[in-house]
């Protein structure tokens, strides 16, 4: 085989797989945005408290896939409320007392604390793990893909324990 075959299939070889790697960056990129950008819509309510109407929620009726029940304020400014909705999940049961946080302009609260914090990330810890197996499998970067599997399978089990 004449050099210049030998370096041409060489050049090949190396643009396919910078072309796999970038591609397979790309899509692990694309899906943790994903997961920021699905765990956002909760968490910037639940974190950033400060001039949101703060308090606690008792349970008194779940049905389909909310539970409702009077909101009692503990922040300044915050009114008492007869009914206000909770998602229905594993984290909510009936009887249970909760503090919320309400979305602004609207009946529905969100767990706040350490457990809604965790509870709002969980589509993170998802796409953490899914872009695990991107990075390990697409990218071959098998420290970087444990450190976001560890990292996601972490975040899950806090949740998970947080909201018990």
């Amino acid at each position: 085989m004449p050099a210049t075959a030998a370096t041409a299939r060489q050049a090949s070889v190396t643009a396919l797989r910078f072309g796999r790697a970038a591609s397979m960056g790309a899509l692990a990129a694309l899906i943790l945005f994903a997961g920021v950008w699905g765990s956002w819509g909760t968490a910037q309510h639940v974190m950033l408290t400060k001039g949101r109407e703060r308090g606690t929620v008792k349970v008194t009726r779940c049905d389909g896939g909310t539970c409702s029940g009077p909101f009692t304020p503990q922040s300044e400014g915050a009114k008492a409320r007869t009914r206000v909705e909770i998602e229905k999940s594993v984290a909510v049961r009936k009887g249970e007392t909760y503090d919320v946080v309400l979305k602004p302009g609207t009946g529905d609260a969100l767990r706040c604390g350490p457990a809604g914090i965790l509870y709002a990330w969980l589509p993170l810890g998802g796409a953490l793990l899914l872009a695990s197996v991107v990075v390990a499998g697409g990218m071959r970067l098998m420290r970087v893909a444990w450190v976001l599997g560890l990292t996601g399978a972490g975040l899950l089990t806090a949740a998970f324990a947080a909201v018990r």
